[in-house]
């Protein structure tokens, strides 16, 4: 049986204990899913080193997935543009059963292996696109089959898997094994598990990101000023960095198309 679905005995009687008991079991289990990221740290760092390489200025990253480790994928890709204003059509999610798993879960469309190739087969994977598959199990057949088709085309393939021995892992180029062993609550998956391929997205995609130059100063000085909240932090940010007056901050940001970046190096050559 695969650790992410055994029973762990000392959760015999979990729902018996007292609230704050039982609360403080679950956050054991995400402590461990720390530290499971912690041991994958790098095995992580040399897939963003070769991720960066192959990437270039068109490659794509193209997240694959079913379930909860679909949605993960989701959430890592979707910040990508408004946190580091990577191109949206340099991110795609292939998620199990479609859109609507966004927002029910269709259990049965990971079994759906021909469906994972066809899904990579429909967007054309080069040898410039960066594949990652996802799965606690490390056997899901619709990720599994996504990987090796991307492969067979030459992309880059990235497996985040929670089992040691998973064919997912064995399948990618770079396997990343976050063992986080068995749930406080037996299988279900999206506890400890989960967090750990949440974590591990967070640093291969914010890493990424740096070696792409969308951070400067240890700022996210690419992001989007969308709305509101997010015109005030760029505001803020500049500020910060340079020192300067609100007043001079906004114009040197409406005078740099409200590039972060731009707004800064002015700001610090006029001084």
């Amino acid at each position: 049986m695969q650790e992410t679905e055994r029973a762990d005995g000392a959760f015999r009687d979990l729902e018996r204990r007292e609230p704050e008991v039982i609360l403080e079991a679950l956050l054991a289990g995400q402590r461990r899913a720390l530290d499971a990221v912690s041991e994958a740290r790098i095995a992580i760092a040399q897939a963003v080193e070769e991720a960066a390489r192959r990437l270039g200025t068109d490659g794509r990253l193209i997240y694959c997935g079913a379930g909860t480790s679909g949605r993960i994928g989701l959430l890592d890709a979707v910040e990508l543009g408004p946190t580091f204003d990577w191109p949206d059509e340099r991110r795609v999610v292939l998620l199990a059963g479609g859109e609507t798993s966004l927002w029910r879960a269709r259990e049965g469309a990971e079994d759906d292996g021909a469906a994972g190739r066809e899904a990579i087969e429909a967007i054309g994977p080069r040898p410039s696109d960066v594949v990652l598959g996802l799965a606690a199990s490390g056997r899901t057949p619709f990720t599994i089959a996504a990987i090796e088709t991307a492969r067979e085309a030459g992309a880059l393939t990235l497996g985040f898997a929670n089992n040691p021995g998973a064919p997912l892992l064995s399948a990618s180029e770079h396997p990343i094994l976050l063992r986080t062993g068995p749930e406080v609550l037996a299988g279900s998956t999206r506890l400890a598990a989960g967090t750990a391929q949440k974590a591990a997205l967070n640093l291969f995609s914010t890493l990424l990101m740096i070696r792409f130059g969308k951070v400067f100063r240890g700022r996210m000085v690419e992001m989007r000023p969308t709305n509101a909240k997010l015109k005030q932090r760029a505001h803020r940010i500049v500020q910060d960095v340079v020192g300067c007056s609100p007043d001079e901050a906004a114009r040197a940001l409406e005078a740099a198309g409200g590039s972060i970046r731009e707004a800064i190096l002015s700001l610090e050559a006029a001084r």
